[in-house]
């Protein structure tokens, strides 16, 4: 069936319920709640307990963005005000302007796997050709940048962290949305205040930092797995198309049940590129009505620790390579 049909199947799925959205949020805000005040109060017996709690509450908080993500696609209540409301209010705990992220993130659904509109909402790719073709010093920047360390380690912090603060890169020209980040920072910066004055500073930077951190960490890792695989869609110009790269350019990242509830089945992320309206909740029915999706670019865990090595896109055999394959390709 091509990816077309498979997208007008799917239509019905993309029905958002109030009921279920508020269970799916309560039962991830209320154990995180309650995480962050043990990781507050065991402080002084020793703050390897928090670190240890602070892997679950992280976890959490991912799924927390997971939630403002279907916000960000009106997908999570039928209300386009509710939607909105709730994914800003999550913005804060996640660190992430939710405007700002909604129309960065439009931009990367309408334009994944078009390697003529590169740059909004994915992380940067080049081309063997083009990647030959640089200088030294950015061919080692480039290498720098694709680094594990860096895109896993520091790549988290400075986007989360830093960047997110004033995202720059569209607020030039969406300078509508400027209002919202700055919003979201004076609330973060009134909850450091107020929890500092409750808490104390330095012990509210001791239960967040770590939580933050590996939420962002979660986040920009099930994003990289979700289009940097070996098989993935690339194309130019008038070669693009819309449903092709849904289907071809975004991977079914098949995880143990546990980990696939703590991701808010995002994993399913070809199904959700083909119809980003439909609630997270509803992708394992999906599934289950088009069971021949669950074999393309099906990814599991393993395979994703394979990926990592992947930087370049080899236009020649439509896939991605890493940076050694350069030595067997054609010059």
């Amino acid at each position: 069936m091509p990816a077309r049909a498979w997208a007008q199947v799917l239509k019905e799925y993309a029905r958002p319920s109030t009921k279920r959205g508020l269970f799916e949020l309560a039962v991830t805000a209320v154990p995180l709640a309650g995480i962050w005040a043990a990781m507050a109060l065991t402080l002084e017996y020793g703050y390897w307990i928090a670190l240890l709690l602070s892997l679950p509450a992280g976890a959490l908080v991912a799924r927390m963005f997971m939630i403002q993500h279907d916000c960000g696609h009106y997908s999570y209540f039928r209300s386009r005000r509710a939607n909105d409301f709730l994914g800003w209010l999550i913005g804060v705990c996640t660190l992430t302007p939710h405007g700002y992220w909604r129309r960065a993130h439009a931009i990367h659904h309408a334009t994944m796997g078009d390697l003529d509109r590169r740059g909004i909402g994915d992380i940067g790719l080049l081309t063997v050709q083009e990647y030959r073709a640089l200088p030294i010093w950015r061919r080692v920047a480039y290498r720098l940048y694709r680094n594990p360390l860096v895109i896993f380690g520091l790549g988290p912090f400075y986007v989360f962290i830093v960047k997110f603060r004033l995202p720059l890169d569209m607020l030039r020209q969406h300078r509508r949305l400027v209002p919202g980040v700055l919003a979201t920072n004076l609330v973060i910066a009134a909850i450091v205040v107020l929890m500092s004055f409750a808490i104390g500073f330095a012990e509210f930077a001791m239960v967040q930092l770590p939580i933050s951190l590996i939420a962002a960490s979660i986040g920009i890792w099930l994003f990289f797995v979700q289009h940097q695989f070996e098989a993935t869609y690339w194309a130019k110009g008038e070669e693009w198309d819309f449903h092709e790269s849904a289907i071809k350019g975004s991977s079914h990242y098949d995880l143990p049940g546990v980990f696939r509830w703590l991701t808010a089945n995002i994993g399913i992320h070809h199904i959700h590129h083909l119809s980003a309206r439909i609630p997270f909740y509803r992708l394992g029915d999906c599934l289950k009505r088009l069971p021949e999706l669950r074999q393309i670019n099906r990814v599991t865990l393993w395979d994703s620790l394979k990926s990592v090595r992947l930087a370049l896109w080899d236009e020649e055999q439509n896939r991605l390579v890493g940076f050694r394959a350069l030595k067997r390709l054609p010059a």
